[in-house]
């Protein structure tokens, strides 16, 4: 499932057939309210600025390298400028997924808000993650940001993940149990 869409009157869910299959229908509530989340908190439009902004940084730092290389320059200079070129761009990299990986958090929450429950999300959470690792996909890290869980697993994947550790969100939605009146889970159902 995913959402899209730069403001609530122009968002859009998506739901595919294969969460369809493995998750009950309170676990996919969860998932929906989830994305409707990212529709309200307008996340799509957050996430392609903060992608721009990545994009510029290392648009710039490529034609400064590039200028370096071909426009000669001051060779007593040292490296830093050069070694600060490179590194930037991975820098923006890691901000704009810091960016999503927090946005994930609030959509868990507010998702929680909006179905009353914390738990269908949480149980969909796990699912979905057990069923990623029992029949791991053949996935290019540049589309794992599409994914609700990242199929892209060890190494430095956290740091350059759009969504958080599937234990961390799953703890934090436990610690919402309880926090919701029962005339708000009446109203979803």
């Amino acid at each position: 499932a995913f959402a899209t869409g730069r403001s609530p009157a122009k968002g859009a869910v998506a739901v595919t057939t294969g969460i369809t299959q493995v998750l009950n229908r309170d676990e996919l509530a969860g998932v929906i309210a989830h994305e409707l989340a990212h529709i309200k908190n307008r996340d799509t439009l957050i996430s392609s600025i903060a992608a721009t902004i990545a994009g510029a940084i290392s648009m710039i730092a490529d034609m400064a390298i590039w200028s370096m290389i071909f426009g000669g320059g001051d060779e007593e200079e040292g490296g830093g400028g050069f070694l600060m070129l490179f590194l930037a761009p991975i820098a923006a990299l890691i901000i704009q997924m810091a960016i999503s990986r927090s946005r994930e958090f609030v959509a868990d929450a507010e998702g929680a808000r909006i179905l009353g429950d914390p738990q269908p999300l949480a149980d969909a959470l796990r699912k979905i993650e057990s069923s990623v690792k029992q029949r791991p996909m053949e996935v290019q890290p540049a589309t794992s940001h599409l994914y609700i869980i990242n199929p892209v697993f060890g190494g430095l994947a956290g740091l350059f993940s759009t969504h958080p550790a599937t234990d961390k969100r799953i703890a934090k939605l436990q610690e919402m149990r309880g926090q919701f009146k029962p005339e708000m889970k009446a109203a979803v159902a």
